[in-house]
């Protein structure tokens, strides 16, 4: 799904995401409205770079930006058991080990 779709003059609105170190990674700080994307960088670094450390900005036109559906939120539960992740197996597999006498 688009996100076009869910927010109204999508076409002028731009996601932004800075980036304040070049060991970091970009993040997701804001949105502007402009025309262009050239002009959308101009809001950006006076919005979101004026006053915090910044080495790199990027803009993304919310018409290109994809995303799920909040119908579709059950394909983030897990696939499968993973309890065998947990310690308290461990503890079982012991109890039973040494009730068999091993």
């Amino acid at each position: 799904m688009k996100l076009s779709t869910i927010v109204p003059e999508a076409a002028r609105v731009f996601a932004v995401f800075r980036q304040d170190t070049k060991a970091d990674p970009h993040v997701h700080v804001g949105d502007v409205h402009a025309l262009d994307p050239d002009m959308a960088l101009v809001l950006a670094k006076e919005q979101f770079a004026r006053r915090d450390l910044c080495v790199n900005l990027w803009v993304v036109p919310y018409t290109a930006i994809d995303a799920t559906s909040y119908e579709d939120a059950d394909m983030f539960d897990p696939a499968t058991d993973k309890s065998y992740r947990f310690g308290g197996s461990y503890r079982e597999q012991q109890r039973v080990y040494r009730k068999r006498g091993g």
